[in-house]
């Protein structure tokens, strides 16, 4: 039998890569730490006022116009379309100059993260296919959390080999792609001919200055937030807004004086430093009591938490062994297959990206909660696991070197 191919690459980080993995382990500890706090007061003393205080409504109706929401919804709904601006212009950055510019680099961290979509649904719909009331959660478990994800393959430092560093970033990032996908065509509802309209002719203009190479930017913000209000309006979700600008700015060559860098590096602070924890703080003010914890056992529960913690490890390890042993893709010789399992597992750290799918998929303030509480559980075991195999794999590997 022929031997997988091994890239026998060594894989030296660029300045640029390093800054961003740097940005998303901050990103990470802030998250446990916002996920915590709001998890303290949620369930203390102060529990009332704090959960009422993220359900505050904002905003009125102006004429057809629904701008109202609570403050929850206008994080979910507005500021969160600036993180998957962030998330389209770090794809965009690895499609033109990074892991994914060419096919060969592309291949395994694109089939891994297939894998690691198809899995973790199939985990979930084996539990919850007889379920109507909760098979639209099918997506919830197939998002991975970027941040958290690198977070807590960054406590290893320099114990892991810099090639799993950028497979889990790659994955990661493809991952992003997917859930954006899943977004726009699973969890859109009340469509509006109009305003998919307008947005469709939104994204033509923005088209035309793309291939122009035109780079004004007050022009992008006023056709982005006008892209933006119709998708919100179009009942397509309005945060697929930023993913479409981030692939409408012209890269170019991707220099520091070009637009998209430019812009990526202004909104990185604000949603490492302030959206997503954020996010965290709004959309983990859950009140634990004895009747969601008896619900953990529910199928839509346990579809998640294993969806999460068994799903996502097995797709991205089975796919990733499969596509380099038929020669699709290749895998650097600095990465086994116990540290390969391990990325995996980190994979299963769903998070914020599989709440904010949560928040889609269900109607009910009960079943909503219940299922961010499944993914902080899957996601905390996960990230548990993850680190201990890692640690024990990379251990393992310097006393054999």
């Amino acid at each position: 039998m022929n031997q997988p191919p091994k890239a026998n690459n060594t894989f030296r980080l660029t300045a640029l890569f390093k800054a961003f993995f740097q940005s998303q382990q901050s990103a990470g500890i802030l998250l446990v730490v916002a996920t915590v706090l709001s998890l303290v007061l949620a369930n203390s003393p102060i529990a009332e006022p704090y959960t009422s205080f993220w359900k505050t409504e904002i905003g009125s109706h102006l004429g057809g116009f629904h701008l109202k929401h609570s403050l929850t919804g206008w994080i979910n709904e507005a500021l969160m379309t600036i993180f998957f601006l962030l998330v389209g212009l770090e794809i965009e950055r690895e499609l033109y100059i990074g892991e994914l510019s060419s096919r060969k680099r592309a291949m395994l961290p694109v089939i891994a993260a297939l894998g690691g979509m198809i899995f973790p649904a199939l985990v979930y719909l084996l539990f919850n296919y007889n379920h109507p009331d909760s098979i639209s959660g099918l997506g919830i478990p197939t998002a991975t959390d970027i941040a958290f994800a690198i977070a807590i393959m960054g406590l290893l430092g320099d114990r892991v080999p810099p090639a799993l560093k950028v497979f889990l970033t790659a994955l990661a990032i493809i991952d992003d792609l997917g859930a954006i996908v899943v977004i726009g065509v699973f969890y859109g509802s009340g469509f509006s001919a109009l305003y998919l309209t307008l947005s469709l002719l939104i994204c033509g203009i923005l088209y035309i200055l793309n291939r122009r190479g035109s780079e004004n930017v007050w022009l992008y913000g006023i056709l982005g937030f006008s892209l933006w209000f119709c998708m919100l309006h179009s009942g397509v979700h309005a945060t697929l807004a930023g993913a479409i600008l981030a692939f409408a700015l012209p890269f170019k060559s991707g220099s520091p004086n070009t637009l998209s860098y430019q812009i990526e590096h202004k909104i990185q602070w604000p949603v490492t430093y302030l959206i997503l924890p954020l996010f965290a703080l709004s959309n983990t003010a859950i009140t634990i009591n004895a009747d969601m914890t008896h619900s953990l056992l529910s199928p839509e529960s346990l579809g998640i938490f294993f969806g999460l913690l068994l799903g996502k490890p097995m797709g991205i390890f089975l796919f990733s062994i499969l596509s380099v042993r038929w020669g699709i893709a290749s895998l650097s010789s600095s990465i086994n297959k116990t540290l390969l399992l391990g990325a995996g597992i980190l994979g299963g750290i769903g998070f914020t990206m599989a709440m904010f799918v949560d928040n889609l998929a269900f109607t009910e303030a009960k079943q909503i909660d219940l299922g961010k509480i499944s993914i902080l559980i899957g996601s905390t075991t996960a990230a548990i696991l993850g680190f201990l195999l890692l640690n024990a794999a990379s251990k393992r590997k310097q006393k054999t070197a």
